[in-house]
């Protein structure tokens, strides 16, 4: 069974898990396991963090001691004492500003050290994920996991992680030097922020599932801007804005509830941080002064204590601001772990596999199968042997499979049972570097980057030359073509290539494939999008690109079958024939004979649409 039906990760569908199962503890573990440069030199920036924390009572004590025992001593004002403790609270400062400045810079630098690996494996596992989850999973929500989600998790581990570490250091301290002047006003402070500490709990887990939402909107937001971006012809043609921007309103306003639902927790959690510091302030007031009058504490001691509440009240208060930003970080953070935890099926053996030797590839399926998950099977049982250096073509009725079998040839999947061996390799043991330069699967639609033709060319072969992207040319009867166009190899494709039309697109790909030289050639009936004129061209110079190599093509018209060494015809996820064309097509009743019955009729009908076209113009 393959990993993407097996493992429970992979949810129906084949989409990515979102993680949200995973508790924060659990979050955070997985996520310094993937980025482990953010536990890197981690206890010199607490101790850093405790210099930073520590320095924050200076000033009352300070305050404190000046009051007390230097201009309230007992013989009168003690200057030297008083300048020399001033002095002391200077430099004691002056180490707590140079401690904060080293936490906080260390932090940036681990934070976003960390995070760029996280954002690197993301990205990259994308690439290794199902096929199946990639075109079930909405494109806008794969990008917000590489992009926003971890931009959220960045934000909080460089601002949100230093004010957490500070608070928390500052809490513990005030609570120390509050409780060495009087543990009975510190009892007062914490007995006022008791309700506070005791619902933390409580919105954690209501931030938790707020702020999930949140980044799932997100996502949602995004597929429902970006699609409507990429298909702004098709909304054009259709005359859809208004469905269109009635789908876009619906995502941004369900953005919106999501967001406003998750503030009012925010709002009422730092609302209630508000209440219990004024609580403690009015508090420690009260108890100080009845404290003083009974001779239990001193003048200086209680102002002291009023500087150490608002240290203390301060960081609570922003506590609530941390959680609503850690909440959302590792709703952000789960879902990114959602991508890397989800078992990638197309698993490059590395070092530990084996290299293709060059030079035509021998196939062969042995009782290959396949199904999507909780589907139903779409191969089953295939045995086929395919001799190296022969023309293959592999045709069927919409929906029998042969699609399938070229992504199995060319692993973009893997079999569900059985094994697909490429010169009796198994190609799962076969390394990707090797597999991809010997196997090249060159798609019915041809995919191009918003740059020039060269830099797409690139894609076939990195160190080619621009002679050698010109011979490649020549050699596909591309020459004059290519010097038709108004910068040459410069010219740029644009976004997905609609600079360039269908067929030229086709060209470029076919270029591409040309100049990567692969033994195994899987054609997607590449001359489909080819206008007549430059199909012979480009068949002729198909005939030259597959001689000395074994070719695939999945052959969506009968015309290709017709020049293939062999015809494999698959029905229903089964091989049911194979022979040359001739062969076939007279083996009356046949699947073979009926598509190519289906095949010739359409051909004729058209053929005199042609002639009547030719006719009515005459007349004309």
């Amino acid at each position: 069974m393959s990993a993407a039906t097996a493992d429970p990760r992979v949810a129906a569908g084949g989409r990515v898990d979102s993680g949200e199962e995973m508790g924060a503890l659990e979050t955070i573990r997985l996520g310094l396991r993937h980025s482990p440069e953010l536990r890197e030199g981690l206890g010199v920036t607490l101790l850093l963090a405790v210099l930073a924390s520590a320095g924050q009572v200076v000033v009352p004590i300070t305050v404190q001691q000046t009051l007390d025992r230097g201009l309230g001593a007992p013989g009168g004002p003690d200057l030297r004492f008083t300048v020399l403790l001033g002095l002391a609270a200077l430099v004691a400062v002056l180490v707590t500003g140079l401690a904060s400045y080293g936490m906080t810079s260390r932090l940036f630098r681990t934070a976003e050290s960390g995070l760029a690996t996280l954002r690197t494996k993301a990205f990259r596992h994308v690439h290794d994920l199902p096929v199946l989850t990639q075109n079930t999973e909405r494109r806008g929500a794969l990008v917000a996991r590489v992009t926003s989600d971890v931009d959220q998790v960045s934000q909080f581990l460089v601002f949100g992680g230093l004010l957490f570490v500070v608070s928390v250091g500052q809490v513990l301290v005030a609570t120390i030097v509050m409780a060495v002047y009087s543990w009975q006003l510190t009892l007062v402070v914490w007995l006022c922020f008791a309700p506070l500490f005791a619902s933390l709990r409580y919105f954690q887990r209501k931030l938790s599932d707020a702020y999930g939402t949140v980044r799932r909107q997100v996502g949602a937001l995004l597929s429902a801007v970006s699609e409507p971006v990429v298909g702004a012809g098709v909304v054009r043609a259709y005359a859809v804005q208004d469905r269109t921007q009635q789908r876009i309103d619906e995502a941004v306003e369900r953005f919106q509830a999501a967001s406003t639902r998750a503030q009012g927790f925010t709002a009422f959690s730092f609302s209630l941080g508000g209440v219990s510091g004024g609580l403690a302030n009015a508090g420690v007031i009260v108890v100080g002064v009845l404290l003083g009058f009974g001779g239990d504490i001193s003048a200086g001691e209680v102002l002291a204590f009023a500087f150490l509440v608002s240290l203390f009240v301060g960081p609570v208060q922003m506590g609530t601001q941390i959680l609503t930003d850690a909440q959302n970080a590792i709703a952000g953070w789960r879902r990114v772990l959602g991508i890397l935890e989800t078992p990638a099926d197309l698993v490059d053996p590395g070092e530990a596999g084996v290299e293709l030797p060059r030079g035509p590839i021998a196939v062969r399926f042995e009782d290959v199968g396949f199904a999507y998950p909780g589907g139903p099977p779409v191969l089953r049982g295939i045995d086929l042997e395919l001799a190296p250096g022969s023309r293959i073509a592999v045709v069927g009725e919409t929906g029998s499979g042969k699609s399938t079998i070229a992504k199995l040839l060319t692993r973009l999947m893997d079999p569900t049972t059985g094994r697909v061996l490429l010169d009796g390799l198994d190609v799962r043991e076969i390394r990707q570097a090797s597999l991809r330069r010997s196997v090249v699967l060159v798609p019915q639609e041809g995919f191009l980057f918003d740059d020039t033709i060269a830099a797409n060319l690139a894609y076939g072969r990195l160190d080619a030359t621009e002679a050698e992207l010109r011979a490649a040319a020549d050699e596909l009867g591309l020459g004059d073509w290519l010097a038709g166009l108004p910068h040459g190899l410069a010219t740029r494709v644009g976004q997905r290539g609609e600079a360039l039309s269908a067929g030229e697109r086709q060209l470029v790909a076919l270029w591409r494939a040309q100049l990567a030289d692969p033994d195994l050639l899987v054609l997607d009936e590449a001359t489909s999008a080819v206008d007549p004129a430059l199909e012979m061209r480009i068949g002729r110079a198909l005939d030259s690109l597959m001689r000395g190599r074994t070719s695939v093509t999945i052959a969506h018209r009968l015309s290709t079958a017709e020049q293939a060494d062999e015809v494999v015809v698959v029905d229903r996820g089964e091989v049911v024939q194979r022979g040359p064309h001739a062969e076939l097509a007279r083996q009356a009743g046949t699947a073979y004979a009926r598509l190519h019955a289906s095949w010739v009729a359409q051909q004729s009908g058209r053929g005199a649409d042609r002639a009547v076209a030719s006719a009515g113009t005459l007349d004309a």
